[in-house]
């Protein structure tokens, strides 16, 4: 392989993907598919449609592989690593077993950017022997959970802090923080917070026919977001989500 192209391909909407991503799919003679388990096969449903969408009967590119696990006990920084390092062989191998000529050009098509609360390129490090890397961004979660609301991200002139669910649930709300934006946050953070004075904004399969939107008052607004997001979850068998909180 001589280059990795991680393509953002936005938050699930086929329609959110750039003319340099689809330029970068088309130039591609490899385009790996990650399989996340039946559970979670729309999001590999999503990247075919996107390929066939581009790509036309051409789907010999097409590779899928099976995604690994990380561990959910112990050491989380070091499950993580160890998580990326089996990530980083399970592409290797794929692209070995392709048919054929060993591919130059491999693409990942990356849910929302490859750049923001994504490890790809992180793993991209791992691979020996290093590959060009080119990056083509995406529309980022926080984008498109702006666009549904219709409001800015920061008020006017003001910082903006952006975190995990897990340290928002560690840590508490952040010091001198005015506005918060949480990504991967799979345990509702929210909920350990005072919620006086706090409003939250919060939106799950954004893009996508079913997205879902909430906002308000968090103490209202907590238990009707904790409800549906447990009833689309169970519906589907998997959800993302993202939320901003502001304080006033």
């Amino acid at each position: 392989m001589d280059e990795l192209l991680l393509i953002g391909i936005g938050t699930g909407n086929p329609d959110h993907l750039t003319l340099q991503g689809v330029a970068a799919i088309r130039s591609a003679d490899v385009i790996l598919i990650p399989r996340k388990g039946a559970d979670k096969a729309d999001l590999a449903d999503l990247r075919r449609e996107i390929c066939a969408g581009i790509l036309g009967d051409d789907t010999a590119r097409i590779v899928e592989f099976d995604l690994p696990r990380r561990a959910s006990e112990g050491d989380y920084l070091a499950n993580v690593e160890d998580w990326h390092d089996a990530i980083a062989q399970a592409w290797t191998r794929a692209i070995a077993a392709t048919p054929g000529p060993a591919p130059r050009k491999v693409a990942l098509l990356i849910w929302g950017d490859p750049s923001l609360y994504d490890s790809s390129l992180r793993i991209a490090g791992r691979l020996s022997p290093a590959p060009q890397i080119t990056v083509l961004p995406g529309i980022t979660a926080l984008q498109a959970l702006c666009a549904a609301h219709r409001m800015p991200l920061n008020r006017v002139g003001a910082p903006f802090l952006v975190t995990t669910g897990r340290r928002l649930r560690e840590n508490g709300w952040p010091a001198d923080a005015d506005t918060v934006a949480v990504m991967l946050d799979g345990s509702c953070a929210f909920t350990t917070l005072d919620p006086a004075g706090l409003s939250i904004w919060w939106g799950a399969y954004l893009g996508m026919p079913n997205e879902l939107t909430l906002s308000g008052p968090l103490a209202d607004t907590a238990p009707r977001i904790q409800a549906l997001r447990d009833e689309a979850r169970a519906r589907h068998g998997w959800i993302m989500d993202i939320y901003l909180l502001r304080r006033g």
